[in-house]
């Protein structure tokens, strides 16, 4: 097993429309705003930018992400990552039975490229998977809140 490669599954469970959802996800630019864990997002160009992250240890990670993949029809968003984490991670939206909202389902897979984490990936690692679930509980309720916030035109 390698214990700098790590995968994340996350679903969430929305009071919005997939097509909503959507458009607040594919606004990488104002993450911060709404999800907390995420410090700073800097476009590079229409298709990649900078991002960094902390969520409860005392230490970011910057990661370089690049478009791989924007569907809206089939509601999927992916992105390449490089930096102190190299891989992807994706966003698939699907309407809940009944038309009661969506479930979006984040995955991602990346390999600690950071040296510090390398050096405590074994030590570290339920920690880490620890932070990450903290970071993702905050994501989740930041996008709840945002979607019940009117999303203004692009």
């Amino acid at each position: 097993m390698d214990w700098c490669r790590f995968r994340f599954r996350s679903v969430w469970r929305l009071a919005a429309q997939p097509e909503a959802v959507y458009a607040v996800l594919e606004r990488a630019e104002e993450y911060p705003r709404w999800w907390p864990q995420v410090r700073e997002v800097v476009p590079r160009d229409a298709r990649t930018g900078t991002a960094r992250f902390r969520s409860v240890l005392p230490y970011d990670l910057v990661v370089t992400a690049e478009a791989r993949r924007r569907d809206p029809a089939a509601g999927v968003l992916e992105v390449g990552l490089g930096g102190d984490l190299e891989g992807w991670a994706r966003w698939t939206l699907s309407a809940l039975p009944g038309g009661a909202g969506t479930r979006a389902l984040y995955e991602q897979e990346v390999e600690v490229r950071d040296r510090l984490m390398r050096a405590f990936a074994v030590p570290g690692r339920l920690l880490f998977r620890a932070n990450h679930a903290l970071m993702m509980r905050g994501g989740r309720r930041g996008l709840a809140a945002r979607l019940r916030t009117p999303v203004p035109p692009v």
